[in-house]
């Protein structure tokens, strides 16, 4: 499915059957062949702002999946690049990736609600991972990356405007999440994967509640709708000291 590399949808069937952390161990070795793997113009277009905002030394990717923000990682912070995710799948292909070319990049398997680090980061990004928390889940995620950044650290992360009710885009993800809430009313164990739960409202009164200042940055490189607002932007929460 999705290319000759891909999963089949049998083992699509299997992966949304599962946990979230089996699903993405059994998806690992294709995941780099779905639409699911943030795409490389959104990371590199990420990766130019931050370069912009930066300097950054010690980055951390979390919920690292295959590498591929990692790898971007790579291009911004001096020092050390870090992934942590809980699929041991997942973190073995990012290893395979990144891990031979790129000397000063470390994999730690971990859960983003209970980060095992001490505050040794300036940078903290994530990509497409914020579907898998639940809305009650995000001041407890937030509490955690505030954990592990340094005064006057950033945590940054891409935002794409959401879907107007009028395109079919927005009844598209709409029926996606209809369908995950209801499997997950009749099924057991739960996989968690709502995308239109994590609103800019709800995420940066939730950021600054938690101690960070947010800023807003338009990302040029994917234009802006019809309204004159961003199409994409990256949200950059600073900790405050």
């Amino acid at each position: 499915m999705f290319s000759p590399e891909g999963p089949s949808l049998r083992e699509l069937a299997v992966q949304a059957l599962s946990s979230v952390e089996h699903g993405y161990d059994l998806l690992a070795p294709k995941f780099d062949h779905t639409p699911f793997r943030t795409p490389a113009p959104l990371l590199d277009a990420v990766a130019s702002m931050l370069r912009r905002i930066g300097p950054f030394d010690h980055g951390l990717d979390l919920c690292c999946g295959t590498g591929a923000g990692a790898e971007a990682l790579t291009k911004v912070c001096r020092e050390s690049v870090t992934g942590v995710d809980f699929s041991a799948g997942m973190l073995a292909v990012a290893q395979g990736r990144v891990g031979s070319a790129e000397p000063h990049a470390a994999w730690v398997r971990g859960d983003a609600r209970a980060l095992p680090f001490a505050p040794a980061f300036d940078l903290v990004v994530s990509f497409g991972a914020f579907g898998h928390f639940l809305p009650g889940e995000l001041p407890g995620l937030f509490d955690q990356v505030h954990s592990v950044l340094r005064p006057g650290g950033c945590f940054a992360f891409p935002l794409i405007a959401p879907p107007r009710p009028t395109t079919p885009a927005y009844w598209m993800l709409a029926g996606f999440d209809a369908v995950m809430k209801v499997r997950n009313a009749v099924w057991r164990p739960p996989f968690v994967m709502y995308y239109r739960d994590f609103q800019l409202g709800l995420v940066r009164q939730e950021l600054e509640r938690t101690g960070f200042d947010v800023d807003l940055y338009a990302l040029p490189e994917f234009g802006h709708r019809g309204d004159g607002s961003p199409r994409v932007r990256m949200v950059a929460a600073r900790r405050l000291p």
